[in-house]
């Protein structure tokens, strides 16, 4: 029986705080999927998606060849990124280490998928929160055990407090070799495995043969198998056994089949696309008005105030992208009413909305005809500006599961970006309205940030990828299933460039701005591209 998560008596420590952890003895485990079962009755889970399930790796060749299970789940993580970037706290970790969420403060905004390194997380389709294994909070709580440990048959689910070292789970972790999923992620993981396989343990390792048995086919961006190449890139990066290390030199690596598994979609679709680039447009138009002058450009009252409601406008598509992309669009407001403040999602939403906020101050004033009301506005809104060019890079490092998105140079880039989508919008505006004095400067300005765009763009293809998860994405950008927006998206730029060069500058812009468009849809959905359990 589990021990209740209040403070208890341990050689004479009253202060002592449990710590629950978990160990799955793969030695034992005989892929029952009990623990499935088990838990889906608990929760009253629903069909479509697992809180637990058992994945299943025959290596071998005939006639050696073992099945390798591994119960895979939440990892109760001693430092969550789920509980990091969730911007209302519906993800929160207890004193006692289990992380557990809240169904009924959840905005459904996937962050918390995004982050989680093991894709343990889900959208439940009824009360369309997102959730995962909670350690059986509710039964800890009573002193019992989780359900799908009292229901293993050979009880190789053991949990226990690992600050307690007489406790059959310290025990194991002291006496046993355990390992945990994806260490360099840096989440200290408190689901530990005995015996584990790597070919269990790290996904994409082993070969998914069509037609292997998934409770779920997986349709959406089929990720091309290569375990080779996986191994190659994960001894590049340092991630590689000693064995598998042997078996790269000797040529004999075992062959090794995924037989089952459950798929998982990726989080964000074309709307988090969608919104980078309307975010782009809005944060770049004032940026570029403040940068004419420094070019010696003259820019009238009415063209500012053009530029700045092309701005409100773009920032309210925004708007509208990030609340259609919610599960639970009601509860909004609950980012601005209970922000929880490590969140990058928590704070781009007071960014974004302080920017909105100034944009229309900036066009009351406009109206009211007095601009000289503007000087002191502008030093608050240029960095606002800024900041809601470049607050998504730092969202998206927050989202550890992604590694493609790990990038230091995000910042630079999506500043560049928004500086080009605006130069491409201005440009086109300047026509509209007939300001001919400004084409040249808003054309020098956008050749040169979609030549620096394109230098960042094609960097993907010649520096080499931390890590081989990275790796794989990057492949999926370049050459796989995102390959006709990446390169549609490169030679759209480059169009650009010789427009802005030629008699012709005006064709640059939009251009410019399909391309943009491209390329944020193949970065965001190819990041998501890659299988992590």
């Amino acid at each position: 029986m589990a021990t209740a998560p209040q403070q208890i008596m341990i050689d004479g420590d009253l202060d002592h705080q449990i710590k629950w952890g978990k160990v799955i003895d793969d030695r034992k485990c005989i892929g029952c999927h009990a623990c499935t079962t088990a838990c889906k009755m608990e929760h009253d889970v629903p069909l479509g998606v697992t809180r637990t399930y058992v994945k299943q790796v025959d290596v071998g060749v005939y006639p050696t060849v073992r099945r390798h299970f591994q119960v895979t789940r939440c990892n109760q993580c001693a430092n969550p990124p789920c509980v990091s970037i969730c911007p209302v706290t519906a993800m929160f970790q207890r004193k006692d280490g289990i992380v557990d969420f809240n169904r009924e403060v959840c905005i459904g905004c996937k962050a918390c998928m995004a982050a989680c390194p093991y894709d343990a997380i889900y959208i439940d389709p009824v009360s369309h929160s997102a959730e995962k294994c909670n350690f059986c909070a509710h039964r800890i709580d009573q002193g019992m055990e989780p359900a799908c440990v009292i229901v293993c048959p050979e009880r190789a689910l053991v949990v226990g407090d690992l600050n307690d070292p007489n406790s059959e789970v310290s025990q194991l972790v002291a006496r046993q070799k355990v390992d945990v999923r994806k260490p360099e992620k840096g989440t200290s993981p408190k689901v530990m495995y005995v015996d584990a396989n790597q070919y269990t343990l790290v996904p994409g390792l082993a070969a998914v043969p069509s037609g292997h048995a998934h409770a779920q086919q997986r349709e959406k961006y089929p990720v091309n198998q290569e375990p080779n190449l996986i191994m190659q890139l994960l001894a590049e990066s340092g991630m590689a056994s000693s064995g598998m290390k042997n078996q790269m030199a000797t040529g004999s690596a075992a062959a090794a089949i995924l037989s089952y598994d459950v798929p998982h979609s990726p989080p964000w679709d074309w709307r988090v696309s969608a919104y980078t680039w309307t975010k782009s447009v809005a944060a770049g138009a004032y940026l570029v008005v403040m940068a004419l002058p420094w070019l010696g450009a003259t820019v009238g009252n009415a063209f500012a105030f053009a530029a700045n409601l092309m701005a409100v406008i773009f920032m309210g598509l925004t708007g509208l992208l990030l609340v259609a992309d919610l599960k639970h669009p009601e509860r909004f407001l609950s980012i601005l009413l209970r922000p929880q403040w490590k969140s990058w999602l928590a704070r781009g939403a007071f960014i974004i909305t302080g920017y909105g906020a100034g944009l229309g101050i900036d066009l009351l004033i406009r109206l009211m005809g007095n601009t000289s009301g503007l000087n002191g506005l502008w030093f608050l809104m240029a960095p606002l500006a800024a900041l809601t060019a470049i607050y998504t890079a730092f969202l998206f490092s927050q989202a550890k599961g992604r590694d493609l998105w790990q990038n230091p140079i995000l910042p630079l880039h999506l500043l560049t970006q928004a500086v080009m989508a605006g130069a491409a919008g201005l440009l086109l505006l300047a026509v509209l309205t007939g300001e001919a004095a400004l084409l040249g400067p808003l054309t020098w300005i956008l050749s040169g940030a979609v030549g620096l765009h394109l230098a960042m763009v094609l960097s993907e293809a010649v520096i080499p990828h931390v890590t081989a998860d990275a790796g794989r994405a990057a492949k999926q950008l370049m050459q796989g299933a995102f390959r006709s927006y990446y390169w549609g998206s490169v030679a759209l730029a480059v169009a650009a460039i010789l427009a802005g060069l030629s008699s012709v500058p005006l064709a640059g812009a939009p251009l410019a701005l399909v391309s943009l468009l491209l390329y944020e849809h193949a970065y965001v959905q190819a990041g998501q591209s890659i299988p992590l359990s």
